[in-house]
């Protein structure tokens, strides 16, 4: 029996400096501190349903995982997050008000079809796609119920 996949959970992200990552993605995302296990070097930040985790890479919890990623040494290729509603001109304003830099918006399929996105980096140089409802229906013809 295959698995069903509910939706994403948390995504894992290892950090050079956990202060300036936390800031990013509460005060630029608008995501919420939900808890911390410095011990270990951990802080679980609340995205929605799911949970964008920072490990600090000189914790015991990121020396685990080798050198830090960059520019030139990433982890993974990029996360997206969805935004409801997605009006371009207050998340631009917001960007620029935090220094980080966008990238064009463009038409991207994602998990609810396609619509609008647009990428950033945060302070690690992960890419983060930020992407707006659907501009249609993903599933045309479908049985809504």
């Amino acid at each position: 029996m295959p698995l069903h996949i509910a939706e994403l959970d948390h995504v894992v992200l290892r950090v050079g400096d956990v202060e300036r990552s936390t800031r990013f993605y509460c005060d630029v995302l608008g995501c919420e501190e939900e808890r911390r296990i410095a011990e270990l070097g951990l802080y679980q930040l609340r995205a929605g349903r799911a949970l964008i985790d920072l490990v600090d890479v000189a914790s015991p919890l990121g020396r685990a995982g080798g050198d830090a990623a960059g520019a030139e040494a990433r982890n993974m290729d990029h996360f997206c997050v969805r935004l409801d509603p997605f009006d371009e001109g207050e998340i631009r304003a917001l960007l620029e008000e935090h220094g980080v830099e966008a990238g064009p918006t463009q038409q991207r399929y994602g998990a609810g079809g396609t619509g609008p996105s647009l990428y950033i980096r945060d302070p690690d140089e992960n890419v983060v796609e930020l992407k707006g409802p659907p501009d249609t229906d993903p599933f045309p013809g479908a049985d809504p119920t």
